[in-house]
C-alpha cells in the first residue's frame, strides 16, 4: 500500500520506491531512537533481522550512522517486551505512517472446523489521514496479516 511509505512535505504526500524502515529504539538511560534499515524490501528476511539486531547494538551504544537517523519512511515499534498487547503509537513527521506489535500471546482458535491455540499478536497502525484514508490502512494491515501468516512469502 504506497500511500503508508513515504513524506508528508511541502502540504502534499511524497511516496518513496523503497522502504526505509524506521525502528523505535527504547534506550537502555532513556530516550528513543528511530534509525532506519535502508531499503528493507530489497532484502531477505534473514538479512533484515541481522541488520535489526546490529542496528538495536549500535543504537543502544551511540554508534549509529548520521544516515540511518534520518532516513526512514515507515517506522515499527513493538513493545511486546514489556507486556503491552497493543500500540498506538504517535508518527514520526515527516513520516506519515507507524505500525505498532504487541506481545504475542496465545489464544483459542477456530480454523477448518477444529479449534486450537494459536500464537496471535495485535498489530495496529497509525497513519496521517492527510496521506491516506482509514480504508487503505485496513488494506496494509490485512497485507501484514497475510504476510505474518505465510512468513515464507518474505523475501
Amino acid at each position: 500500500v504506497p500511500e503508508m511509505n513515504g513524506f508528508w512535505q511541502g502540504g502534499a504526500f511524497v511516496g518513496q520506491d523503497d522502504v526505509h524502515l524506521g525502528v523505535a529504539i527504547a534506550l537502555r538511560g532513556g530516550g528513543l531512537v528511530n534509525p532506519a534499515i535502508l531499503s528493507a524490501n530489497r532484502i531477505s528476511l534473514d538479512e533484515l533481522m541481522g541488520k535489526l539486531r546490529d542496528l538495536v547494538a549500535r543504537a543502544r551504544g551511540g554508534k549509529l550512522r548520521a544516515s540511518e537517523i534520518a532516513g526512514g519512511t515507515i517506522t515499527v515499534t513493538n513493545l511486546g517486551d514489556l507486556g503491552v498487547r497493543s500500540v498506538f503509537g504517535v508518527i514520526y513527521p515527516p513520516q506519515v505512517a507507524l505500525v505498532g506489535f504487541g506481545r504475542i500471546t496465545e489464544r483459542p482458535w477456530a480454523a477448518d472446523g477444529m479449534l486450537g491455540v494459536r500464537p496471535v499478536v495485535t498489530a495496529t497502525l497509525s497513519a496521517d489521514h492527510r496521506a491516506s484514508v482509514g480504508h487503505r490502512g485496513g488494506v496494509f494491515l490485512s497485507r501484514i496479516d497475510a504476510l505474518l501468516q505465510d512468513p515464507e512469502t518474505l523475501r
